[in-house]
């Protein structure tokens, strides 16, 4: 066993001297390693850039004006008021027509002298005729299920002639539940 052990680092000497590659072969080695990391540098910087190309490329087809896109609030706004005019100016003219035909209704109705004038109070004024001689002092009342003009009329102590002209009323049997009406000289 001796033998051995002293011939142990001898052999381990020879075979780290026959391990040990030249200076020139390390190197080369190194730098070819250096120079396989850097090919794949670029490579990676070149898929960046086409990357990046291709971006820039897709921006630019797309159309223009991205924010035309989307409407501003304050666009927004005046759409919705321009919407609110034109609804308006469709109403008004709707009830003008309508209070049109109603009074070429009650002046037919007038001209044959048929019972239907009774149904018409004398009080109702055709479209754009209604008088402003009635008291500018009152009340508001709100209308409750049941009530007519006449009745608001007695309930309050004014005039029905009053309270047609006040809310211009062209068919005073029309009132609804929950509408407003001002009522000249009411109590």
């Amino acid at each position: 066993m001796r033998k051995w052990s002293l011939a142990l680092p001898v052999l381990a000497a020879v075979c780290a001297a026959s391990a040990q590659p030249d200076a020139g072969a390390v190197a080369v080695a190194n730098l070819r390693e250096d120079l396989r990391g850097l090919s794949q540098r670029l490579d990676d910087l070149s898929l960046r850039v086409d990357q990046l190309e291709a971006d820039s490329r897709a921006r630019l087809e797309k159309p223009k004006g991205g924010a035309a896109d989307y409407a501003t609030l304050a666009q927004l706004n005046e759409a919705i008021a321009g919407l609110n005019r034109s609804l308006q100016a469709a109403i008004a003219s709707a009830q003008e027509e309508t209070l049109r035909q109603a009074g070429l209704q009650n002046q037919k109705f007038a001209r044959a002298g048929t019972p239907a004038e009774a149904a018409v109070p004398a009080a109702a004024a055709p479209a754009g005729a209604f008088s402003t001689d009635f008291p500018k002092e009152g009340i508001n009342y709100t209308v409750q299920k049941g009530d007519t003009l006449a009745l608001i009329a007695k309930k309050t102590g004014a005039k029905l002639s009053d309270l047609i002209n006040a809310n211009k009323l062209a068919d005073p049997s029309r009132i609804r539940v929950g509408q407003t009406l001002f009522v000249p000289g009411g109590k």
